[in-house]
């Protein structure tokens, strides 16, 4: 009779993400696309309600108002910006830009991103409210 040893594999504890900070936002920014998939599907919704008329629109707005889908989209909220702000982080790792045969450096091309995405911003919040 033979047996097979298995080899030996250590236990790994189920939070051992939760142990290292670098480790800890990894797992929350994995977990994060959880909450775009959700803003995503909640604009598609909007703008569902805003194409089937009035009385669509409003029972929209009335069902957002709700605690759970207010507390919801805090949540949302909360999470796109930690994926925005560890996306742009990766984005002068990601990005190797010359200019004039020198290499424009790692917060030149994070500093772009953030007034590019304040740019944006701007002209969402002026079309939405003019």
């Amino acid at each position: 009779m033979t047996t097979s040893a298995r080899p030996y594999r250590q236990p790994v504890p189920r939070l051992w993400w939760a142990k290292r900070r670098s480790y800890l936002l990894f797992m929350l920014r994995e977990l994060s696309c959880v909450f775009v998939a959700w803003s995503a599907g909640y604009l598609v919704l909007l703008v569902r309600a805003v194409g089937m008329g009035g009385d669509a629109y409003r029972d929209f707005l009335s069902t957002a108002a709700t605690p759970p889908v207010v507390a919801l989209n805090v949540v949302a909220l909360a999470f796109l910006l930690l994926h925005a702000v560890t996306w742009f982080s990766l984005a002068p790792r990601a990005m190797v830009i010359h200019a004039r045969g020198q290499r424009i450096s790692a917060r030149t091309v994070l500093a772009a991103h953030y007034v590019a995405w304040l740019a944006v911003t701007a002209v969402i919040a002026w079309v939405a409210l003019t």
